[in-house]
């Protein structure tokens, strides 16, 4: 099994940053893909952004292209660079691990962390 755990949820101010970050730990895989996804009170989960398991391809959703950045710096973890925050942002955050090629499909992935509260207010 696969433990994932999140930080960096916060509550910022429309136009701030937060970083999250994701750490994997007990059974872990040296192709584990990781990606981020989010839901809002009353809407589906989404996709967000996903790193392959060496880092050389990222995926973005649409909505948060050119604001938000995936990176990865090893194996075991990922991080989600959020900056130009909006309050459409606001959401619990999970971060996600797939032993294999990951993308945007929830589907796609077999292990989930707790999610972390992200609060933008206007």
């Amino acid at each position: 099994q696969v433990q994932l755990v999140e930080s960096g949820g916060g509550l910022v101010q429309a136009g701030g940053s937060l970083r999250l970050s994701c750490a994997a730990s007990g059974r872990t895989f040296s192709n584990l893909a990781m990606g981020w996804f989010r839901q809002a009170p009353g809407k589906e989960r989404e996709f967000v952004a996903a790193i392959t398991w060496n880092g050389g391809t990222t995926y973005y959703a649409d909505s948060v292209k050119g604001r938000f950045t995936i990176s990865r710096p090893n194996t075991k973890q990922a991080y989600l660079q959020m900056n130009s925050l909006k309050p459409e942002d606001t959401a619990v955050y999970y971060c996600a691990a797939d032993v294999g090629r990951g993308g945007s499909s929830d589907r796609t992935y077999e292990y989930w962390g707790q999610g972390t509260q992200v609060t933008v207010s206007s």
